[in-house]
């Protein structure tokens, strides 16, 4: 929570990991390499570290060998996540002062709070680094936010092209106001974000009738949904579930649905508004928060009276 607080905060954009990434990527990219080879590259020249595909044990995605500078990254991984691994890597060992420097500016409390801290900046450093703020803006603005053909664009995730477009909020050259929520099948809600206005419960418990839910009727579909809150705002949301495990036979796989929106204002930017009519009622779907805030009484999937 104090995390999800601490990125809302901030609008999640950190400008200097922004700079520090785009000078990482123009030395890498200048190398004239495939961006993976040269992302290894740079780890060996200016660190001494030799990337590694490697079987780890269960559970590890990556481990840092210090005594032979190795740094070993999961066989069973897929391709993007790999990659992002390597980069969230290079984060720490390059961006790490300026890690440190936002996390003792902020307000996070003790504990876990700051090493959790940095590992989310690292993160954020490796999104900025695969795909560069200015050639994924212009990427979104060009392909409408069609998250798959961006995706294929930057040899990056579903989930990872989400992530990376929330963070698009540089002054004079800002992407739209989106919000982002996570949950698995039972409603658990592990990652959240808000720029649209569009409040999102802090755990599990919210309005079944979003599409975030609904996605999972429909596996690797996007979901499409105009959302109608009790105060009349609406919203334009898209949903997509995903599956996460390791490329193994019979690995167990965690099944997850994304969630990503703006306000209707800026429905039209987005290519999945296409043959939707956004002025009418047609197509509105009334929502709420969840059920113990909610005061649509008349709604069929209600699962608890309102608290008053």
């Amino acid at each position: 929570d104090a995390i999800s607080d601490f990125l809302q905060e901030n609008a999640n954009h950190f400008p200097v990991l922004e700079h520090a990434a785009e000078r990482i990527r123009a030395d890498i990219d200048n190398a004239g390499d495939h961006f993976e080879m040269g992302l290894r590259a740079y780890l060996h020249n200016v660190f001494g570290i030799e990337v590694r595909l490697a079987s780890l044990p269960h559970g590890i995605a990556r481990q840092l060998d210090p005594a032979r500078n190795h740094l070993l990254v999961s066989d069973i991984l897929p391709p993007e996540s790999a990659l992002f691994l390597i980069a969230h890597q290079l984060g720490q060992l390059a961006a790490g002062s300026e890690i440190a420097a936002i996390i003792a500016q902020s307000n996070l409390p003790g504990g876990d709070a700051p090493a959790l801290a940095g590992n989310v900046l690292s993160a954020y450093f490796a999104a900025a680094l695969v795909m560069p703020y200015e050639p994924f803006l212009r990427a979104c603005r060009a392909y409408r936010y069609d998250i798959e053909r961006i995706a294929r664009r930057f040899g990056a995730s579903f989930e990872q092209v989400c992530h990376r477009m929330t963070t698009l909020q540089r002054q004079g050259a800002a992407g739209i106001p989106l919000h982002l929520v996570r949950t698995d099948i039972a409603g658990n809600i592990s990652k959240r974000f808000s720029l649209s206005g569009i409040h999102i419960p802090r755990h599990s418990g919210a309005c079944p009738r979003w599409n975030i839910y609904s996605a999972f009727l429909s596996p690797e579909r996007i979901n499409i949904q105009i959302s109608q809150m009790p105060d009349g705002q609406r919203y334009f949301c898209i949903a997509r579930t995903i599956a996460k495990g390791d490329h193994r036979y019979n690995a167990p796989r965690r099944y997850l649905s994304i969630g990503l929106g703006c306000s209707i204002t800026h429905a039209r930017e987005m290519v999945y508004s296409d043959g939707m009519d956004l002025a009418g009622d047609s197509q509105v779907v009334p929502v709420g928060v969840g059920c113990r805030i909610c005061p649509r009484l008349e709604c069929g999937q209600r699962a608890h009276p309102p608290a008053d």
